[in-house]
């Protein structure tokens, strides 16, 4: 950052360790709006994280350099600031994952600064977009009345009056009957990644039908165990464990094809990525060690990860690493899938919906027709770092445990 003159140059900063550039979301401001230092001033997305960075110092935006969908490289100018003082440090970009400060007892009014805009931290702002309410209708508990993620909280657990903002102003519908969103920031980060995904490994895809009757019976009776214990049991966690022991069979399924070094890499730890839907898009933390980890651990983490990621407070670090993906669309409905490798994973399993129906059953006197509980499952496996045989027998020992899922302590 320069000064010339009193013209601050805001170069964007190096946000996270690897990233090279961000693209630009949206603009907090405009140029000629009169800004506070630490004010929220233009949204920037890398592959990693959401940041807003924030003013350097108080002033008047002078020149806006970027638009809406640029990709900016580390350290290119993004806009200038016309100051009344000496430059300050530029501080750090605030990850739209950063968790709530706590709130003090006492609150004020909503302070305006100049240009009758609402002082809030980052945070404050993103949760205001995400839960729809105004920030002018909401007390500040900051310093000076700056209005924090916590205020904007309670304001909307409280449905006080002016809270909710009118939904049309962020909707518009053309005369053609048409709405028009611009196609950027966390979409098109998913777009980029599953068209690389798509086009660079070579996918095939396994399908099995499992039989779940004795795992519902089984998650029934874990569910109120850790009811007991405050914890939310699902068969997603039955699920992962199944996995990690098949990986650990199969690992030539777990790990990642490393082009810089041209390495084939498998690892002996399982880093689980499960695919979340948010209101943002399809976010993929990631679970780590669940080889290590009892069905009671893995469904308190899950449910921990998937609530944070959910209200977009899970941290960059939590975002990557992983050596196999699981995709849950069971919930929702579907009963098969081809999911798209979650590049550079070598393989991905795809969950699918409970249904009940007809199953012919051995029994001692013969075979019996019963109504059993069946999920399908579909996974698929890059070609080019493994074989159909290899994917074919992972998803026959992952039926193997989920259909007798007492193997599962083995």
């Amino acid at each position: 950052m320069l000064k010339t003159d009193q013209i601050l140059e805001f170069k964007l900063p190096d946000i996270g360790e690897g990233v090279a550039e961000g693209e630009i979301v949206q603009w907090l401001v405009n140029a000629g709006d009169v800004v506070d230092e630490f004010q929220s001033i233009v949204e920037v997305m890398t592959d990693k994280a959401t940041v807003e960075i924030p003013s350097p110092a108080p002033g008047r935006i002078a020149e806006v350099r970027a638009a809406p969908g640029d990709v900016v490289p580390v350290g290119e100018v993004i806009f200038t600031l016309e100051t009344t003082g000496g430059s300050k440090p530029a501080p750090e970009a605030k990850t739209e994952s950063a968790a709530p400060a706590a709130a003090p007892a006492a609150v004020s009014a909503a302070p305006a600064r100049s240009g009758g805009k609402v002082l809030a931290v980052p945070s404050a702002r993103r949760a205001a977009r995400e839960l729809d309410v105004d920030l002018a209708s909401v007390p500040g508990s900051g310093r000076n009345g700056v209005i924090r993620r916590s205020d904007v909280e309670a304001q909307h657990a409280s449905g006080g009056a002016g809270a909710t903002r009118d939904n049309s102003r962020s909707t518009q519908i053309n005369s053609a009957g048409e709405t028009r969103i611009p196609f950027r920031g966390v979409r098109r980060k998913i777009a980029e990644a599953m068209t690389r995904a798509k086009h660079t490994a070579a996918h095939f895809t396994v399908m099995e039908e499992v039989d779940v009757t004795d795992l519902v019976q089984l998650r029934a009776e874990a569910k109120a165990i850790g009811a007991e214990e405050g914890i939310k049991v699902t068969y997603m966690p039955f699920i992962m464990k199944a996995v990690a022991i098949g990986l650990q069979k199969f690992p030539m399924l777990n790990g990642r094809l490393e082009e810089e070094t041209n390495e084939l890499v498998h690892c002996h730890y399982v880093n689980l990525g499960i695919a979340t839907d948010t209101p943002n898009g399809l976010i993929v933390p990631v679970v780590r060690d669940v080889q290590d980890k009892s069905i009671l651990d893995i469904a308190a983490e899950l449910a921990e990860l998937a609530e944070r990621t959910r209200s977009g407070k899970v941290k960059p670090e939590e975002l990557k690493g992983s050596t196999f993906t699981i995709t849950n669309a069971g919930n929702i409905g579907g009963i098969l899938a081809t999911p798209i490798i979650n590049f550079p994973d070598i393989a991905i399993l795809g969950v699918h919906r409970l249904m009940k129906k007809p199953g012919v059953v051995e029994r001692p006197d013969g075979d019996q027709i019963e109504i059993r509980q069946y999920m399908n499952f579909s996974c698929s496996v890059d070609h080019r770092l493994a074989d159909g045989a290899d994917g074919a027998r992972f998803v026959t020992w992952i039926r193997r445990l989920l259909e007798t899922p007492g193997l599962l302590s083995l």
